[in-house]
């Protein structure tokens, strides 16, 4: 209890620091509160300011902790906190930053605010953003950065290790890459590791040590690199193009970052929330993000109720029935959910693609029978036992079988179908298959009900 007080208390005094050294334009204070906290922490107390405040923050601390807490926040919520600084003071705050990191803010931000701060760039740094902006996000090229510790096959050892001894911000962001060796046409022929260079005499040419190296195209998947860095323990792999000219690297942190962002993507998707939601974004745009999934779901349910109307005079009837009817729904539901997190993760590893739908739905259907009947028999027994109706078993267990099959066929084959007609199955899957799954259940308890009714009343 009292660490727990401590600890709100030292939050508070941590605001109220913030709030007087804001007040103040007092940029050494703001550095000496943000520098010592853990970088998640504090962007949490950068979220926490007001949006003036946040402005004021960014364009008072330094350079390289703004860019680190730009880097920390959501692409989405890091390209907002760069939209509302002047563009000079944004420019600052890019030079900090990797390509790859700065491609990905620029893709994020308005035509016109990326532009400007373009147009201030180096031209050489922002020929370099523009052309990494155009590839796919989940392929090399989109995940590669374009500092590359790159050697002309002209270069001696002695040449290298000069350049390794140079106190400079691009030899920093290498991130231990291997020297890369190029032609005079910029296409990789070759590359070199750090022990080769220590052990060989400083005169000897780069050409004479250097291994073919492992490379990938600019278009390589995500999925194809995984497997690629899961297999073999290198830090970074080079990317090239069609003729072979070397491009960039893409790290093994990026593609890991790569994989754990699309799998929190995909988890929201499959929940209704689109995009990198915060709550410190604006109410207005959360909640209509939230609504356009939510409208949707009305008339979907709306569906789903018509089918219990048909079958008032049964219900009526037969009111025990009413007690499963949610069971049924929810039970198969899961089944269905289950489906569907095993195809996007497929899809995702690349493992399947629009057109296996069929041979999908009938592993889920053999997989749904066993479980259909398993499940259906479970029920069915505790609806026997609990009303004393062995009639109303059968027909409580009959339609979660059912419904069971239903759902992991929907869930299977869908997110395939929608891949194919170029929609987002994460996000379109998830009502497709509530509604459906309820639709289904109450459809099939219902009309069971209706063909048993003589042995139910």
């Amino acid at each position: 209890m009292n660490q727990h007080v401590t600890s709100v208390e030292a939050d508070i005094d941590l605001s109220e620091e913030l709030g007087l050294a804001i007040a103040a334009n007092d940029a050494d204070r703001l550095d000496a509160l943000f520098e010592p906290l853990p970088l998640s922490e504090a962007l949490r107390e950068l979220l926490e300011l007001s949006v003036p405040d946040r402005r004021t923050v960014l364009t008072l601390v330094s350079s390289e902790l703004a860019a680190e807490l730009v880097e920390e926040a959501p692409h989405e919520m890091g390209a907002d906190l760069m939209e509302g600084l002047e563009t000079s003071r944004a420019v600052e705050i890019m030079d900090e930053m990797d390509s790859d990191v700065q491609a990905d803010l620029i893709g994020d931000m308005e035509d016109a605010e990326a532009e400007a701060i373009l147009a201030q760039m180096d031209a050489e740094d922002a020929a370099d953003v523009r052309r990494l902006s155009e590839y796919a996000d989940d392929t090399a090229g989109g995940l590669m950065m374009s500092e590359v510790f790159e050697c002309t096959n002209t270069m001696t050892v002695s040449d290298v290790i000069r350049v390794l001894a140079k106190d400079d911000d691009d030899v920093d962001r290498y991130r231990g890459q291997h020297p890369y060796i190029v032609d005079e046409n910029g296409v990789l022929v070759g590359v070199v590791s750090l022990r080769g260079l220590l052990a060989t005499k400083r005169a000897a040419l780069l050409t004479t040590i250097m291994v073919e190296p492992m490379s990938v195209q600019v278009d390589t998947a995500l999925s194809d690199l995984d497997d690629i860095f899961d297999k073999y323990d290198f830090l970074g792999v080079p990317v090239i193009d069609g003729d072979g000219k070397l491009l960039g690297v893409v790290s093994r942190d990026a593609v890991s970052q790569a994989l754990l962002e699309r799998a929190e993507s995909e988890n929201l998707k499959l929940q209704g929330v689109v995009g990198d939601e915060l709550r410190s974004m604006p109410t207005w745009l959360r909640s209509r993000r939230r609504l356009a999934w939510l409208s949707a779901n009305i008339v979907l349910n709306i569906v789903a109720a018509s089918v219990i109307s048909a079958y008032e005079e049964t219900l009526v009837a037969v009111i025990a029935i009413a007690v499963f009817l949610p069971m049924v729904s929810d039970m198969s539901g899961c089944s269905g959910n289950q489906a569907v997190g095993v195809t996007m993760r497929e899809l995702s590893l690349g493992l399947v693609r629009p057109k296996d739908a069929f041979k999908v739905w009938l592993k889920e259907i053999s997989v749904g029978v066993v479980n259909g009947i398993a499940l259906g028999v479970l029920i069915g027994i505790v609806a026997w036992v609990w009303k004393g109706s062995p009639a109303l078993g059968f027909v409580i267990g009959a339609a979660l079988a059912l419904n069971t099959m239903l759902a992991v066929s929907i869930g299977g084959v869908v997110p395939l179908l929608l891949k194919r007609l170029g929609q987002d199955p994460a996000v379109a899957s998830g009502p497709l298959l509530t509604t459906v799954t309820d639709m289904a259940g109450f459809f099939f308890v219902l009309s069971l009900a209706t063909l048993m009714m003589p042995w139910l009343v």
